[in-house]
């Protein structure tokens, strides 16, 4: 039994492999399943390490950060919990001192 891959854009079961693409017969769309392997692991958002990163991690913040716009200081150390990914792989959103707070993955490690 082959196994295809689901159609990305429509989600359809028929797609066939044609050379160097895949095609889905239902929408027309064609794609290379390494290039869109590459381009998902390039949208996951990962940490100054290069580990993964998901929903509900806890991070710790490895440069202290001067907050734009506020007097607020986020020192090097300071553990962060529970953080929400955004539609931006650079960045997630989080709660620090009870302010709720957009970090850079740069400045991030898993903890």
């Amino acid at each position: 039994m082959n196994d295809f891959p689901i159609c990305p854009q429509c989600t359809g079961e028929n797609a066939y492999f044609d050379g160097n693409m895949h095609v889905c017969p239902d929408c027309s769309h064609e794609w290379n399943e390494e290039e869109r392997q590459a381009e998902n692991e390039q949208n996951t958002p990962r940490d100054s390490n290069g580990t993964e990163l998901q929903d509900g991690d806890s991070v710790i913040v490895i440069k202290t950060l001067d907050v734009k716009g506020s007097t607020m200081v986020i020192k090097r150390g300071t553990k962060v919990k529970n953080i929400r990914l955004t539609d931006n792989p650079g960045e997630v959103d989080c709660k620090v001192e009870g302010s709720s707070i957009v970090l850079k993955t740069c400045f991030l490690k898993k903890g």
